[in-house]
């Protein structure tokens, strides 16, 4: 395959690089460079830095290629932050997304994978999140993210668009051969435990004891970054397959759930000592459950997680904090 990826020098899309490489596909990688770091950038992927919605260098990059597919990660991605800067969110994320996507179009380019969240379920009162299930995004970065894929649906509805749009649930973990990981996000819970277990960071701040769960803390469904980008790889070998102008919507998850003292637990059974933490107020915008049902990837796609141990998602995160 060649693909065309935006935001390939950050923590998702460098992961997706490099494994899809690893299996003989060509990738070229668009990233401004705004929050990526070009050294997790695989030496053997073109690298154009421009920002997605540069429409004449993106026409010249499309043109000078025949792309298969777009994987579209760049946006930003951190909840706290959007609450603060709302109109940022809404501006990169949907409206810079819709020029690029546009772009793509016109140039022939019309299979596009999206990157979306599981937050825009909101908070809703299951055990599972399905995809059939009504959307209620409670941040300025899940509404983002959510009105871009209700504008992939209605260029799709004008058979415009063949896509398929990807819910990541709590993305986690480090490639297991240390080649690309989470450089830095204030919001990944896994992220920040590393940090202070290497002494970093003082201490974990817990947003919240007073939620309706086992323990008090939220509770969320974490899914490796490697099986993350598996699904990606499958989902672009379906659309290069797919003749139709649809859009189609899968969760990705592994449909179990752990609070936050889960894991902080099952990192202290990892470690000679135990995580400093302290409970400060919830957070604007938190869901109190996000646990993905994720029988529909596996039906259609035949699926099989192959990391989902969360002792070794830990591990992984873990050794490549103390890399970098």
């Amino acid at each position: 395959m060649n693909i065309l990826l935006t935001g390939g020098a950050g923590y998702i899309g460098s992961n997706a690089s490099h494994s899809l490489i690893e299996k003989g596909s060509k990738v070229t990688i668009i990233d401004n460079l705004e929050n990526g770091d070009k050294n997790l950038v695989p030496d053997k992927a073109e690298f154009v830095k421009t920002d997605i919605s540069n429409t004449e260098e993106i026409k010249k990059v499309i043109k000078n290629n025949k792309f298969d597919v777009v994987m579209h990660f760049a946006a930003y991605t951190k909840v706290g932050e959007s609450v603060k800067y709302p109109d940022k969110y809404i501006k990169n994320n949907y409206e810079k997304a819709k020029i690029f996507v546009n772009t793509c179009l016109e140039n022939g380019l019309n299979k596009v994978i999206l990157s979306s969240t599981g937050a825009v379920y909101g908070n809703i009162e299951k055990n599972l999140l399905n995809e059939s299930d009504d959307v209620n995004p409670l941040n300025p970065y899940s509404i983002s993210k959510f009105k871009l894929e209700t504008y992939f649906k209605d260029l799709s509805s004008k058979k415009k668009l063949s896509s398929i749009i990807l819910r990541y649930f709590n993305v986690c973990g480090a490639d297991e051969y240390g080649k690309s990981g989470l450089k830095s996000n204030p919001d990944n819970l896994i992220k920040v435990i590393c940090e202070v277990a290497l002494k970093k960071r003082s201490q974990l701040i817990i947003n919240g004891k007073d939620y309706n769960t086992k323990d008090g803390t939220t509770i969320r469904d974490y899914i490796h970054v490697s099986d993350l980008v598996e699904m990606h790889i499958l989902a672009a070998q379906k659309l290069l397959t797919n003749q139709s102008y649809q859009t189609e919507i899968y969760n990705c998850g592994y449909g179990k759930g752990f609070s936050i003292l889960d894991i902080v637990n099952n990192f202290n059974s990892i470690l000679d000592e135990n995580i400093k933490y302290k409970f400060g107020e919830r957070r604007k915008g938190d869901a109190e459950r996000s646990v993905a049902d994720n029988s529909k990837f596996v039906k259609d796609f035949n699926w099989k997680p192959k990391h989902n141990d969360l002792k070794y998602i830990l591990k992984t995160a873990l050794n490549w904090e103390k890399k970098i």
